[in-house]
């Protein structure tokens, strides 16, 4: 469990301090393809790093990771049947897992505020219920599902 709660930690940090990151940025005024670029970036690495979270948590837990097309969405879906997190997060969730997707395969010049700002906006709260949740599920785990006790 130490080493899954390091791991944690490591990819909180990053999170937080990526989310400070945008929060800096989103405060200037001017909003060049540059501000744009660094926004879509904060919002992709976030998201990127709550799937690394939850891929994490699962495979502590010994559930196989979804790899398929629609594996990030599958990811989702699995996180709810192990109740380490909420569907209705999910739902605020499957927009980042979207921008994800047309961060990945688009063209950054395609970039625009109007849809940028209301997902950069959000993000710091969803950020914290997500953490809560995953955090919540995490403290429930039984002495048990420790990986050392379940192989003897």
């Amino acid at each position: 469990m130490d080493d899954l709660l390091k791991e944690i930690a490591a990819e909180k940090e990053r999170i937080e301090a990526t989310l400070q990151a945008l929060e800096k940025t989103l405060q200037r005024k001017r909003r060049t393809f540059v501000e744009l670029a660094a926004i879509a970036t904060c919002l992709h690495n976030c998201y990127s790093g709550m799937e690394n979270l939850l891929k994490r948590v699962l495979k502590y837990i010994q559930i196989p990771l979804p790899d398929s097309a629609t594996s990030h969405k599958d990811l989702l879906e699995l996180a709810v049947e192990q109740r380490i997190i909420q569907p209705a997060l999910v739902e605020e969730l499957d927009e980042y897992r979207a921008f994800r997707h047309f961060f990945v395969h688009g063209y950054g010049i395609a970039l625009q505020e109007v849809p940028l700002k209301p997902l950069a906006q959000n993000l710091p709260d969803i950020w914290l219920r997500f953490e809560s949740e995953v955090t919540a599920f995490i403290t429930s785990l039984p002495p048990a599902i420790k990986p050392s006790n379940k192989r003897a």
